[in-house]
């Protein structure tokens, strides 16, 4: 019995945190990279964030079936998963002449930079698979 107690839910380490550097463009007074703070998420937060990107289509005969726009998913995927920097910060966004979290990382960030960033995103929550091959999964 002592093996259950494990899988307690105050047991596993859920909401574990690491940081990255994503750039060597953001530096600090002393000109070190500034590292990003990534969190992972549990599958009923994914499956929120999903939803959210997820919309009836008409489909064959006219019938709705549900699509999920896998860069709409993505990027909120990654935004729900940065802690730091706070992209939800009014002050950060007009710096860059944005409203939104998803903007503001798309416009802070230089493409390669994104892609690390989302890459780091998934390998952090556990998925081993290309996002697209996620997507499809979804749909089916």
């Amino acid at each position: 019995m002592s093996e259950l107690s494990a899988f307690f839910a105050q047991n596993p380490g859920v909401d574990m945190t690491e940081a990255f550097v994503v750039s060597d463009r953001f530096k600090d007074k002393q000109g070190h990279p500034v590292p990003w703070k990534i969190r992972t998420m549990t599958e009923a937060q994914n499956e929120e964030i999903r939803r959210s990107a997820t919309r009836l289509v008409k489909g064959k005969n006219g019938a709705k079936v549900p699509e999920t726009n896998s860069e709409d998913y993505l990027a909120k995927l990654v935004v729900a998963s940065v802690v730091f920097p706070d992209l939800k910060n009014a002050e950060l966004q007009q710096s860059y002449g944005v409203i939104g979290s998803e903007q503001l990382l798309k416009t802070m960030l230089l493409s390669g930079e994104y892609a690390t960033l989302a890459q780091k995103v998934q390998t952090v929550n556990g998925f081993d698979r290309d996002i697209n091959e996620l997507v499809e999964d979804v749909k089916n």
